[in-house]
This record gives C-alpha cells, sequence and structure tokens, in this order.
C-alpha cells in the first residue's frame, strides 16, 4: 500500500458509510490514480435541501480521499434553463464551503463530441432515427406486463439514418417529428432500456451555445458521456436513478471507454413537511405564492440562507443524517437542531419585544437619581442627563467575548404581551396581580402597581416602580422569580419580525396531487416589532439571539437600520434530542 493510500484510510476511518467503505477499498487496490467526483446540477431551478446532501457527499468525499470534485451543469434543455440558474448555483456551493476544480464544467461544451458519438452509434448499428409522433412513441413502450413495439424505422439502414439524423442536425425536422433512439431491447423489463431517446429536435437557442444546435441530447445520454470525459470514478446519484443505471453502462461500453466511470446510487434527502421537487417549487415561485426562489420558507439553499440556516449547520445535519443505501424520512426537528447549535456560540445577543405592551416606570426619576451609588460593581452605566436615559453596557455574548454595546433604559418601556397576564395559568412564573414583580434582564426588579385596559378589556399599559438597590443586587429580605427581556420605548427602534412555520402543513407534500392543498396558512406571520438600537444598526445579514425568543438574522435584502426587518432562523430550543 502506498503512503498516499495510508494517509486517506487515517483521514476517514471514522465515516464508514457504504460509498466511504467503497471507495477505501478501490484506493486499498489502487484502481484509480485519482478519485474525480463531480456535482452535476441541471440549471433548470435552485437547489434545494436535497442537493446539499449531495453536494456534502461527493465534495466531502473528493476532500476527504484528496481528490476532485468537479462542478458541472447537466444543461441539455435549454427551454428550461436561464444564467439566473447558473449563478446562484455557484453561489450556492460555494456558500455551503466547498470549491470545485478548476473552471465549472458545461455539457453544452461537448455537444460535438457527443454527436460524434451518436454518429458512432449509427454506424453500429446501435441507433436509429424514429419518426414516429411523440403518442405513437409512448404507446409503442408497452408496460410492465407487456413488452413494448418496435417502431417501423428501427431497422432501416445505416445509411439512411446517418441521413436523416444529419437532416435533424441540419433543421429540416420540426419538434416533435424526429427522435434518434438507441437501438437495445423493446421487450427488456426494464422501460429504460426500451429503446430510449437520446436526442430530440429543439429548435431553441441556448444559453451557452446560442443558435449553433437545433437537436439535443438527452439527459440520460449527455450525463454519463459526460462523466467519462471527466474521468469520474465515482458517479455518485440518489436511487431514483438506479433503474437509469444499466443505460448509464449500456452507453459508457458501447462508445468503448478502456476505463469507463461506474453510477452508485445513494437514498435521497428527504424531509418531513418539505418539497424538494424543483418542478413544484418553480409552480410556487411563479403563482407567486412564495415572493421567490429565495423566501425563507422555502427549502432552496438561497431561502434557507436568507432564512439564517447556516452553513456550518447545513453540513452537520448531512453529517447526521448519513448515507445510506434506503429511502427514509428525516425528521425536520434534526435540521433545527443542527441549525440552533451551530448559532449558540456564534450569536450576539439583542432584545426585541415582538408583541410590545407599554410600561410607565412612575418612581423612574427618583429610582435611578441614585443609580451610581446603588448599583452593584458587576454594572458599567452611564446616565444621559439630556436624553434622561440610562445606557446599561452588557456584553454581546454571555460566554464568548463579542464585544459589548449599550442598552438605553428610559422611563417608559415595552415588554412582551403575554409575561403580563390578569388571570394567569397554572404554574405562570411572569407578572399578574398576584405576581407583581419580576426582574427587567440586566437592571431593576419592577413590580406592577396598575393595569391600563381598553374598551375591549385588554391590557395596553402597565404602570409600576422599580426598586432603586436592585441594579446589578438582588433585593434584601425578598426573593423575586423570573427574569423578562424589554425595550425602551422612546429609544427603541420599529421593526419588521417574521416568524416562520413549516410551508407545508402536510407531512409528505409530494403525496398531495395539488400543491395548493397542501400549503401551511400560517407559514409567515408578520410582527410589528421593537428592537434596542444596536440591533436597528446591524448589518444586514447579521444573525442574532433575541433573547427569550429565538435566533434572527437582519433580512440580507430588506433591512436598513431606518426600516430594520428580521427573519426568525429558528427557535430557542426545543425537546428534540438527536439520536
Amino acid at each position: 500500500m502506498s503512503d498516499n493510500s495510508s494517509n486517506i484510510e487515517q483521514k476517514v476511518e471514522q465515516k464508514n458509510d457504504f460509498i466511504r467503505n467503497m471507495i477505501r477499498e478501490d484506493v486499498k487496490a489502487q484502481k484509480y490514480k485519482q478519485i474525480v467526483t463531480r456535482f452535476p446540477p441541471e440549471p433548470n431551478g435552485y437547489l434545494h435541501l436535497g442537493h446539499v446532501k449531495s453536494i456534502c457527499l461527493n465534495f466531502g468525499v473528493a476532500e476527504e480521499f484528496d481528490g476532485i470534485c468537479h462542478l458541472r451543469y447537466d444543461d441539455t434543455n435549454p427551454t428550461a434553463e436561464k444564467q439566473d440558474y447558473i449563478d446562484n448555483i455557484k453561489k450556492d456551493v460555494h456558500w455551503l464551503g466547498f470549491e470545485w476544480a478548476g473552471e465549472a464544467l458545461h455539457a453544452s461544451s461537448y455537444f460535438d463530441q457527443l454527436y460524434t458519438w451518436a454518429v458512432q452509434l449509427i454506424e453500429q448499428g446501435e441507433a436509429y432515427v424514429d419518426m414516429q409522433t411523440p403518442e405513437q412513441i409512448k404507446d409503442n413502450r408497452g408496460s410492465y406486463k407487456e413488452a413494448g413495439t418496435a417502431s417501423p424505422q428501427r431497422d432501416a439502414s445505416v445509411a439512411d439514418n446517418l441521413q436523416l439524423f444529419a437532416d435533424m442536425k441540419n433543421g429540416k425536422y420540426a419538434e416533435g417529428k424526429a427522435v434518434l433512439r438507441a437501438k437495445i431491447d423493446m421487450a427488456d423489463p426494464n422501460m429504460n432500456m426500451r429503446d430510449p431517446i437520446i436526442y430530440r429536435v429543439m429548435h431553441q437557442e441556448h444559453h451557452q451555445t446560442g443558435d449553433k444546435w437545433c437537436i439535443y441530447p438527452m439527459y440520460d445520454y449527455a450525463h454519463p458521456l459526460s462523466d467519462a470525459i471527466e474521468g469520474i470514478t465515482h458517479s455518485l446519484c440518489t436511487l431514483e436513478f438506479e433503474d437509469h443505471r444499466p443505460f448509464y453502462d449500456w452507453i459508457v461500453n458501447k462508445i468503448g471507454f478502456e476505463q469507463p466511470p461506474h453510477q452508485y446510487e445513494f437514498s435521497r434527502l428527504n424531509v418531513d413537511h418539505t418539497l424538494t421537487s424543483k418542478r413544484k417549487l418553480k409552480q410556487l415561485v411563479d403563482e407567486g405564492i412564495v415572493d421567490g426562489w429565495d423566501d425563507p420558507r422555502m427549502p432552496t439553499v438561497a431561502g434557507m440562507r436568507r432564512r439564517g440556516y447556516t452553513p456550518e449547520g447545513l453540513r452537520d445535519f448531512c453529517h447526521r443524517v448519513g448515507v445510506a443505501k434506503a429511502d427514509g424520512v428525516v425528521d425536520m426537528r434534526l435540521l433545527e437542531f443542527s441549525i440552533r447549535q451551530s448559532l449558540d456560540d456564534t450569536t450576539a445577543r439583542g432584545m426585541a419585544v415582538l408583541k410590545p405592551l407599554k410600561v410607565t416606570i412612575t418612581n423612574f426619576s427618583e429610582a435611578v437619581s441614585s443609580w451610581e451609588s446603588q448599583k452593584a460593581d458587576s454594572v458599567t452605566a452611564r446616565w444621559d442627563d439630556t436624553a434622561q436615559t440610562l445606557w446599561l453596557t452588557q456584553p454581546n455574548h454571555p460566554n464568548v467575548d463579542m464585544g459589548e454595546r449599550e442598552i438605553p433604559f428610559t422611563e417608559t418601556l415595552y415588554i412582551d404581551q403575554g409575561d403580563y397576564e390578569i388571570e394567569p395559568p397554572a404554574d405562570y412564573k411572569r407578572l399578574s396581580p398576584e405576581k407583581p414583580e419580576i426582574r427587567l434582564r440586566n437592571t431593576y426588579v419592577l413590580a406592577v402597581s396598575e393595569h391600563v385596559l381598553n374598551d375591549a378589556g385588554n391590557v395596553i399599559e402597565l404602570k409600576a416602580t422599580i426598586d432603586p438597590a436592585t441594579l446589578g443586587n438582588n433585593p434584601e429580605g425578598r426573593k423575586v422569580k423570573g427574569v423578562i427581556h424589554w425595550v425602551s420605548a422612546s429609544q427603541g427602534v420599529p421593526a419588521t419580525v417574521r416568524l416562520y412555520e413549516s410551508l407545508f402543513s402536510v407531512e409528505d407534500p409530494s403525496s398531495v396531487s395539488d400543491v395548493h392543498a397542501a400549503l401551511n396558512p400560517n407559514s409567515l406571520t408578520e410582527l410589528s416589532a421593537v428592537v434596542e438600537p444596536s440591533l436597528a444598526n446591524a448589518n444586514a445579514g447579521t444573525r442574532f439571539q433575541f433573547e427569550r425568543e429565538g435566533y434572527f438574522i437582519a433580512d440580507e435584502i430588506e433591512h436598513s437600520s431606518e426600516k430594520p426587518v428580521f427573519n426568525q432562523i429558528v427557535s430557542l430550543r426545543d425537546s428534540y434530542k438527536p439520536a
């Protein structure tokens, strides 16, 4: 065994899924000079959560085994492809933390070679031009119980097929009038082997090749041959491609590669209440059900990035899910667990009141006049006489050095509406007429003396006092339980805060024929909140933990200090524990 093989073994010994174990055996046998994988998206939509698993596997395997991974666009259908999709795929892969070998590749760069090989198949008697209508071809494929019916053109001469294929290339036929089919077996039990179509007429300009071509190769033809051109050693695909593997092997062998690539299938990533069909996701975008591919409710990488998910959390999630041979469904809470784990030590804290309830401190001037003599040594503060504000200095994180910020404490505050109940439920631990005292986070003990109701009987304001001796100190002679967060009413900043639930209320939205029937009407809730100034002044894309509320991100598109917008990333905690 070479030293390199030994080093690779040590590097990946803790990852023992069947893909890595197989590659490890290939490395031991020195089967390949170098491991080469690829991530081959079709640029007909944005990448989604399912692609994240494939990206982590393909790029991860290449890195672990000292190989390389290509990014290749399998761009064989110009009617569905856009430059926007191409650009965002690159952005997503980079954001997830991976780098491909060399320049990004395109199957369209191989169109000349793919055409030459199609001619070779015709010359070998293994491909023919079929002039049947698409409906006739479909009807004559047969079924799982009955063999298909051969095309009338199946036994045409090589010379005739070469001329017909050239006519296709030269634009003689309209779309649907002629196709090139591989000549395999119309009775094969695998429907993919019943003379599959490998070229079709499409009078459509291509985003890479312009108007050079009016025929385009099918994905199942272009994909394996592109793998072969690039020297891919391990073509890693999800399980839905398992039935396509016989054709994959057939085509690379018929073309005659000495060391053809081989396809290996692994389970796709299925997460409950999540849809990963690009066609259906595109439907949501086209119909305006969501606000674009990057809507934070979307399971696209762009949507998850805007939602505030971290690349570290997504990679950790894929690691926890692992690589298996059988499909299953993953609990969404595992994804949220991984995201939450990645945020705890990396996000600054801040206070935001999502449903504000006004609190007027009736003894504010009297109480804060002695703040300097009353405060504990652990409290750093300064008084602004002009603004009648006590500025409290607090660390941005309780355990990690992330600097400090100043929080304004003023005569009028906002607390959350849920922190005061006239008739509290059992085990309620916040403010009520029977429990009027509580600690305001980082400041004084507050005691409510009166609540003000509107005509509907709802509490709209609290009158309260603060204990001057409790700035950073425990009150003498009594024990106050509970701490609530707050924001200055006069210096806090109005903000839009978006709360999210799953986009789909159905556990398996792919099982519902009408995607509209699976939608969750409560997937988005917008609140008019108030946040402390440090949050409003943060740069777009900055993540925070709103104390007692959860993790949030300043929206990367809409957030500004004048009009702050925050998206909920994930709740603060969950009872879920990964196995």
